[in-house]
């Protein structure tokens, strides 16, 4: 079946996360992603291992864990951009592709002809999407900046970990870069879109990603709690600042989540937890009786949690409609049934003779399906298809660009 996006060719000038997170979703929709790399080095997650890809006996090769979940779908291309030559092939490039992404410090491509206006004027229908820290314009704008900074700059920190006036408490991170994930997500949402536009209109469109943007945003109804109330959101460790009880519960044997999210689900916990009486108090009666009272009913509830093992109240609670579930790590949630019948592992066959195994994307569509028959690229690996198909090179003149260091 064909996919989404078959007609479309992407020049891939990003590298580490956010950015080839975003053109791994338009690979994973169909896309033609041509993947632009340093010669002898390449993307930098290249090299931030271990974790390495397992070889056919056992060994380690040098394909990162890293560069590997995030470069799927993709066809590696080396070209060194400090140099005339390799510019005027990526430029040459760029105007037979539909959309440009990259994630240079702002005004740096310029330099290399390769900025926005330097390659609409070659082609007037790109996409050209731009991911950066802090945005193309304000007083930041030049400023570097990492996953880690954003957490705390857009404030995400502040509302993570656990609660200052309880043991451990205080600001912590996401333990997966958050930040790039969704800017990726935002970048190949906006790139779908423009392409939708220049269908219409018959002409691309420049696109300005910001890290800190779309960390603020992911904020999401913290801000309006804030905005409604004028009360800074504050840390509530596992606990929600609107809903109770919602939060991680010690068990008799560990932990489990209870997500309370309805008065009447609260009624069925208070059943199964045989105090009925809880769902009748006034003080907790409402979600709003019991978040204005939580300090009373979060107490009553630990105790009552703690007097069960994990996998009675698992099974009593499901059965009652209650919301709830284990906190599993990444071995139990791939042993999920639930997860191994949706297929999230996918094993697909690499260049190296082994099979790299990667994420299923949560896509599913059901007339153009994805599909996972290309891996993460070698280093290079495409450099000679690309160049001799797209820009009709010759074996003699890419032998002469690969002895002068170009490719």
């Amino acid at each position: 079946m064909s996919r989404p996006l078959e007609h479309v060719r992407v020049l891939d000038l990003t590298r580490i996360l956010a950015g080839p997170w975003a053109t791994q979703n338009l690979a994973d929709l169909g896309a033609e992603v041509i993947k632009i790399e340093r010669p002898r080095t390449g993307d930098d997650t290249r090299s931030w291992g271990p974790p390495w890809l397992a070889g056919k006996d056992g060994a380690e090769t040098r394909e990162a864990a890293y560069f590997l979940s995030v470069n799927r779908g993709k066809k590696s291309v080396t070209l060194d951009l400090a140099r005339p030559e390799g510019q005027a092939l990526c430029r040459a490039l760029a105007a037979q592709c539909d959309v440009l992404v990259e994630n240079y410090k702002v005004g740096d491509l310029a330099r290399y002809g390769l900025d926005y206006a330097s390659v609409r004027g070659a082609n007037r229908r790109i996409v050209y999407c731009s991911v950066t820290g802090f945005g193309q314009d304000g007083p930041f704008a030049a400023r570097p900046g990492y996953d880690f900074i954003f957490q705390g700059v857009g404030g995400l920190m502040s509302i993570t970990g656990e609660r200052d006036d309880r043991p451990g408490g205080g600001p912590q991170k996401v333990g997966i870069a958050i930040t790039d994930v969704m800017t990726g997500m935002y970048a190949s949402l906006a790139i779908t879109a423009a392409l939708v536009h220049r269908d219409r209109a018959g002409a691309g469109q420049y696109i300005d990603m910001a890290l800190l943007d779309s960390i603020v945003a992911f904020n999401a109804n913290q801000i309006l709690n804030y905005w409604c109330s004028d009360v800074v959101p504050k840390r509530y460790g596992n606990a929600h600042a609107n809903i109770v009880p919602y939060e991680v519960f010690a068990t008799a044997d560990g932990h489990i989540i209870l997500a309370v999210g309805n008065d009447s689900q609260y009624a069925a916990f208070c059943r199964v937890a045989g105090r009925p009486e809880l769902a009748a108090d006034p003080r907790f009666r409402t979600n709003p009786d019991r978040v204005r009272n939580r300090g009373v009913l979060l107490p009553i509830v630990r105790d009552i949690v703690r007097g069960r093992a994990s996998a009675e109240w698992l099974a009593a609670l499901e059965a009652a409609g209650v919301p709830c579930g284990p906190i599993n790590d990444m071995r139990q949630v791939f042993e999920h049934p639930q997860v191994r019948h949706r297929g999230m592992r996918v094993d697909i066959p690499h260049p190296l003779g082994v099979d790299v195994p990667t994420v299923a994307s949560p896509m599913r569509f059901s007339a153009t399906p994805v599909t996972y028959g290309v891996p993460p690229p070698m280093l290079g690996q495409h450099t000679r298809e690309v160049l001799g198909t797209l820009l009709g090179k010759t074996d003699a003149e890419l032998d002469t660009l690969a002895a002068a260091g170009i490719i």
